[in-house]
């Protein structure tokens, strides 16, 4: 089990570092400054970023952000099969 990170930056760039697989968080994410330069490191470290429906993260549903598109995919469906 990987230990959950208290730093949003650190945890983002250890994915777009390659030393963690994906990052997910389900809070609305718009407004908040806590997260740009992760996602923008992600970004142009090449990782698939996302709110959780798959949609533009200014969307307001959450963050995931995977090192490829099979994690990405994996962790969507997983995030579907627990949505009422």
């Amino acid at each position: 089990m990987t230990p959950r990170v208290s730093a949003t930056s650190l945890a983002l760039a250890w994915v777009a570092a390659g030393h963690r697989a994906a990052y997910v968080n389900d809070d609305d994410l718009r407004g908040s400054v806590h997260f740009a330069a992760g996602i923008a490191l992600c970004t142009g470290a090449g990782c698939i970023v996302t709110d959780l429906r798959g949609d533009a993260v200014d969307s307001g549903h959450g963050l995931v952000i995977a090192a490829d598109h099979d994690v990405h995919s994996e962790l969507l469906q997983r995030i579907s099969d627990l949505s009422p």
